[in-house]
């Protein structure tokens, strides 16, 4: 009896070493050692890595404007701003426009007779003309930076200078770069870069866009009239912002060879071109002049008047300016 029970328990000694061994080795497959971590749950965050696609860098902005800050203006000159501009006088409808794209208006104290758009700037108070502006007017007005463009003279400026006033003068090279680069600087001015940025994309967009529509269409001969008459002809030659406007927008400047703005009758009538564009209140009395009503471009009613501030003001309207000039050569691609 004894040694029946010393059997019976040696093999319950066994079973019991087994079954440990098994639940060991059971445990061991599917947990790293030192591990607290549910495999489970491992799996699936690999996975949910592995399917989530990354997520896009963000468009970075341009970055704030640091004070003190100096620029060099288009005539050459360094002018310092030692904090941000509050309140301005603008000296140029092109720089006025510039203004009012960039949300500026609140800051702008004083304007030309000549700048009339957008409306709203009729409002602001008048410092007289380009050219000889009322020097004691702006000193009334305080403001913190004039900003003037072409046609500015070198007294006027010198005046200002004098008098402890900054003077910034911006205009552009003959191309639309140039009209990029002035939106540019006024936006590191007055620290509103982003929105400079976005007013350059804006056009950058709307240029390719036309040109992307005009590419490899055959170009027509054109002549912009500037002015016309007795005291003599006026285009835009090669050399010109507007020059190489007609050339961007598909068409063949018959001045393209011509350095600056004076042109001749008798080259006029001689290249006869095939579209006639000006300035919407000339547009009449060309037509019906005595030297000009037997051209080409007149009997067959292809004489155009537009908005001609959309192409001699460098700034934001260039892009509408460049693609009017496209729908008059090329009617055919924009319908």
């Amino acid at each position: 009896m004894m040694k029946y029970l010393r059997k019976i328990l040696a093999i319950l000694c066994c079973m019991t070493l087994v079954f440990g061994l098994v639940a060991c080795n059971s445990k061991t497959d599917n947990v790293p050692g030192n591990s607290d971590v549910n495999p489970a749950e491992t799996s699936v965050e690999e996975k949910n890595t592995e399917s989530t696609p990354a997520p896009e860098e963000p468009e970075s902005l341009p970055e704030e404007t640091k004070y003190p800050l100096t620029i060099t203006d288009s005539e050459g000159t360094e002018v310092t701003f030692d904090s941000e501009p509050k309140k301005v006088v603008s000296v140029a409808p092109n720089i006025t426009e510039t203004i009012y794209q960039l949300g500026l208006e609140s800051r702008l104290v004083g304007r030309t007779d000549y700048c009339d758009y957008p409306k709203e700037a009729l409002d602001i108070e008048s410092i007289g003309t380009l050219k000889s502006p009322d020097i004691e007017k702006i000193i009334s007005l305080d403001p913190d930076v004039v900003i003037a463009s072409t046609h500015f003279n070198e007294d006027s400026n010198k005046k200002l200078t004098d008098l402890g006033v900054k003077v910034v003068v911006l205009y552009a090279e003959n191309d639309i770069e140039g009209a990029y680069s002035i939106i540019e600087t006024m936006g590191t001015i007055f620290n509103v870069n982003e929105a400079a940025a976005t007013a350059v994309k804006d056009m950058q967009t709307s240029i390719n866009e036309t040109k992307e529509l005009i590419k490899d269409l055959d170009k027509p001969s054109v002549y912009f009239v500037v002015g016309f008459g007795e005291f003599g002809d006026f285009t835009a030659g090669g050399d010109t912002f507007i020059g190489q406007m007609i050339s961007l927008a598909g068409g063949n400047n018959i001045a393209q060879d011509v350095s600056g703005w004076s042109y001749t009758l008798e080259s006029l009538v001689e290249a006869d071109p095939d579209i006639i564009i000006m300035s919407e209140d000339m547009k009449s009395d060309f037509e019906t002049a005595e030297n000009y009503k037997d051209l080409t471009a007149v009997k067959n009613d292809q004489v155009y008047g537009i908005d001609k501030n959309i192409l001699e003001r460098q700034g934001y309207r260039n892009a509408e300016g460049l693609r009017t000039l496209a729908e008059i050569m090329h009617p055919e691609a924009f319908k």
